[in-house]
Parts: C-alpha cells; sequence; structure tokens
C-alpha cells in the first residue's frame, strides 16, 4: 500500500510466569493456558489472569486476531478438583471467568481455541466463547459438569447455538466425551488435524483470518450474535448503519485498490492514524 503503516511489533510479552502468559506477535495475540503440571486445571488466581489477558487482548492496537491454547499435554482439563474440594471455588472464580468468556466473545477481532489433550469441562466451555476451534485428532472433547454436582456455566447459554438444541443436552446432561471427529461433524470444532500439523494448520488459518476486514468481521461477529436474540426486521437499521463504517473504512477504500491493482488486499498493519483519530479507539466490539 503506498500510506504509511504502522511498524509491526516482533514481540510483545506479559504475564510470562503467571497462569495466563499473554504474548503479542505480528499482529496476533496469543493467550495461553499455562499450569502444564495440573494439566491448565482452572482455579480462581487463573480465571482472574485470563480476563485481564482478554481484556489485553480487545484493546490491543496491534492485535488484529486472538488465539487461546494451552501449554503443555492438554489445552484445559476443567475445574481444579483439589482447588474445589479445599473450597477455594466461589462466587469471585465464577465472575472472573465470566468476564473472561464475555471478553472473548464480545471483542471486535476474530478468536480461535487450540484444543488438543484433555480440553474437558472448563476447557470446551472456554473454546465455545471462542469464534473458531482447531483441534487435534487426539483431543478429549466433553463437559462432565453435571456428573459432578455443577453446571457447565460457560457453555450453558452458548452451546445450543452451536450444536443445536438436541446435541446440547446430549452433551450436557450426559457428559459423554466425543472424538474431534464427531465434534467436527456436530460443528463442535470447525477443523481437525493431526498432531504434528497442528502449528501449520494454525497458521494456514490465521493467513485466512488475515484476508478479512477487521472492521467487518467485527461487525458481522456481533450482528451474528444478536441475530439470536431479535427479529431480523427490527435490526435493519443496524446492519445498515453498519454497513455505511464498513464502507467509510480504510479497509474497503484498501480492498477497491486492491482489485484494480490485481493483488491482495493488505488489512495488518493497519494505517499510522492521522493526528485527528480519536485516541480512544479500542479493540471492544463495535455498537
Amino acid at each position: 500500500m503506498a500510506e504509511a503503516r504502522q511498524s509491526l511489533d516482533a514481540q510483545r510479552s506479559y504475564n510470562t510466569d503467571g497462569p495466563v502468559s499473554y504474548e503479542c506477535r505480528d499482529g496476533v495475540a496469543t493467550l495461553t493456558l499455562a499450569r502444564p503440571a495440573r494439566l491448565n486445571a482452572l482455579d480462581t488466581e487463573l480465571a482472574v489472569t485470563l480476563a485481564e489477558c482478554a481484556e489485553r487482548a480487545a484493546d490491543d492496537g496491534d492485535a488484529m486476531l486472538v488465539v487461546v491454547r494451552g501449554r503443555g499435554r492438554a489445552f484445559c482439563s476443567g475445574m481444579d478438583r483439589t482447588a474445589l474440594a479445599a473450597g477455594t471455588i466461589g462466587d469471585a472464580f465464577y465472575r472472573h471467568w465470566i468476564r473472561a468468556l464475555n471478553c472473548l466473545e464480545d471483542m471486535a477481532k476474530v478468536s480461535v481455541a487450540v484444543l488438543h489433550g484433555y480440553s474437558i469441562g472448563g476447557g470446551l466451555q472456554l473454546a465455545l466463547a471462542c469464534d473458531l476451534r482447531l483441534s487435534t485428532d487426539d483431543a478429549v472433547i466433553g463437559l462432565g459438569a453435571t456428573r459432578h454436582g455443577i453446571l457447565p456455566d460457560g457453555s450453558i447459554l452458548r452451546l445450543a447455538r452451536i450444536v443445536g438444541l438436541g446435541r446440547a443436552k446430549e452433551l450436557t446432561l450426559l457428559n459423554d466425551d466425543v472424538s474431534p471427529a464427531e465434534a467436527r461433524a456436530m460443528g463442535l470444532v470447525n477443523w481437525v488435524c493431526p498432531a504434528a500439523e497442528l502449528e501449520s494448520t494454525l497458521a494456514r488459518i490465521l493467513a485466512r483470518a488475515r484476508t478479512a476486514s477487521p472492521t467487518a468481521n467485527a461487525h458481522a461477529k456481533r450482528l451474528l450474535h444478536q441475530s439470536f436474540h431479535a427479529d431480523p426486521r427490527t435490526l435493519a437499521e443496524t446492519v445498515l448503519r453498519a454497513q455505511q463504517e464498513c464502507m467509510a473504512s480504510w479497509e474497503t477504500a484498501e480492498a477497491t485498490r486492491a482489485w484494480q491493482e490485481k493483488r491482495e488486499a493488505v488489512y495488518f498493519p493497519a494505517p499510522a492514524p492521522s493526528p485527528a483519530a480519536s485516541s480512544s479507539e479500542t479493540g471492544r466490539s463495535p455498537r
């Protein structure tokens, strides 16, 4: 592109010793659950840190895409039963947990969950809050909450919208694990790949996501969610306002130039903001 663009950060990392690490590199914010000795099981400290990292990703002007994954042998093995037995899982955990998942679901950026190993209970719930899900072919996928006397609070209001009410009841009430192939067939995950091809498959998905306008994707994501809660006819003006914002964006101008020049549009990095641009813009979902 002819206009100047923001320079790329080679790498920025935060909270590298905490239960969730944050790294932003080449436009991708990666949130990594980092309790490998506990198979990334959930406790209150992890929930608090996950919420903070999700909010950082939403607001990070250098991040176009967000990846959520786990360190070690598992994505996330669900609730830390030791913490639960000790009575340290309570209201604070649930509020921060829900805050983290809502932030991932509501943020204006495309999020991808990367499932491997145990991806059960809260692990699957976390993945469902993301827009897209990639699984290795050896992942173990399921819920299990009601078997332990609790609700799958992170999925109870999301799962039926993804796989339909019948499948959601089966997964929630019977607590059976499903294979990655079965999860793919029912729409629970979007892609399945061999473990040895995980990084290359993820790279291809992120490359495909980069080819879409961030402004258009942000509005599309928000409106898809809203479509479950309102009559489409009542959203007509909302859709038109979103379309007007898209048409006025620099991305549409770039797409037109790219078409004229017979090349792919480049949406990252974004052009350097003009002095008149508002300093209050963030990565939160447009309203």
